[in-house]
């Protein structure tokens, strides 16, 4: 009995002699661990950065010109004369195609002689219906020319001295590119965003820069598309813009802005400390302590709203991620924040 107690006392002196030293390595583990963190810590800097947010509406389409007419023929005939050739300038009312109008001069100065006879001879009544019938004789001489409506530039033109026309024949483009207008489509979602006079920022394949522009208006009716989306069509004007560059018809895609950029000044949460509610940085270089007021920007980065912080400037570590396996290198972090928009 007394040789069993004394392997039970040696067993039991055996045990706790392990759990001892088990203890003392987990200890040392953690201290050791504990000391190699402070470490990853004191060296981790993050690097202040700046981000610009755009309050806007993504847009895309074609610019179409100011004004556009159709030269077209307003009745048969043969042109006898073509006052003008592609790119050439003209003024409202200029005569672009005179179509031969011999016939129709002739039967208004008959009308005349015999208006004039009426006057003397016949009824009042008569000769009042004789002066309407002039104004549709000098109608007809009217439409055997084609004149602009609007001050612009022939586009194109495709007709010759000896033509013959049919009323109703396109033979040009007569273009006002004084500006250039484009109706875009904008989701119902944010129609309430849009404001008349708005700044419209461009962007054209055909031309390396931007070009600004402003929204004019929309109708106050939406439509449904093809896709079932329901929309609003927003008209948009360039008063300013390079011709050489850019012609009627051209693509572009483009932002409405909605309000101006706001500018974030932002930094990876580790970087801030706390004492007690109120947060501060230390900057890398200088250890200097710095008050801040910051706001949640993301999941991994933090907005600084108030302090003296600049973009650029390198701030120690002030805690590890919480997450494994996110510690940013030693020397400063340089992954980009998400922005949430």
């Amino acid at each position: 009995m007394a040789k069993n107690n004394f392997f039970k006392s040696r067993a039991l002196k055996i045990i706790l002699a392990s759990v001892i030293v088990v203890a003392v390595i987990v200890i040392a583990l953690i201290l050791i661990r504990f000391a190699l963190n402070k470490n990853k810590i004191a060296d981790t800097t993050y690097t202040v950065r700046k981000e610009i947010y755009e309050n806007s509406v993504s847009v895309a389409g074609v610019v179409s010109a100011a004004q556009e007419q159709t030269l077209q023929a307003l009745s048969d005939g043969t042109v006898i004369a073509v006052y003008v050739k592609q790119g050439d300038s003209v003024k409202t009312g200029d005569v672009i195609i005179q179509m031969d109008a011999s016939e129709q001069q002739y039967n208004l100065a008959k009308h005349d002689y015999e208006m004039e006879t009426t006057r003397i001879t016949g009824s009042t009544r008569q000769y009042n219906l004789m002066q309407t019938q002039r104004l549709s004789l000098v109608q007809k001489i009217a439409e055997r020319k084609v004149s602009a409506t609007f001050d612009g530039i022939i586009a194109d033109i495709d007709v010759a001295v000896g033509d013959s026309l049919e009323a109703k024949d396109s033979v040009g483009t007569l273009v006002d590119i004084s500006y250039l207008i484009a109706d875009v489509e904008v989701a119902e979602t944010d129609v309430a965003k849009l404001k008349e006079g708005q700044e419209v920022q461009f962007s054209f394949p055909a031309y390396d820069g931007k070009v600004t522009g402003h929204v004019v208006g929309w109708p106050a009716i939406g439509e449904v598309t093809s896709r079932g989306a329901t929309v609003v069509k927003v008209r948009l004007r360039i008063d300013d813009y390079p011709r050489e560059s850019i012609l009627p018809n051209f693509s572009f895609s483009g932002q409405i802005k909605i309000a101006p950029d706001e500018t974030y000044i932002l930094v990876e949460r580790e970087a801030i400390g706390r004492d007690g509610n109120q947060a501060f940085v230390v900057n890398a270089k200088t250890g200097e302590k710095k008050k801040v007021k910051v706001e949640t920007y993301s999941r991994e980065f933090v907005k600084i709203v108030e302090g003296d912080v600049v973009e650029g400037e390198v701030l120690k570590a002030q805690s590890a991620p919480i997450a494994s396996g996110t510690m940013r290198r030693s020397g400063g972090g340089n992954r980009m924040p998400s922005p949430m928009r």
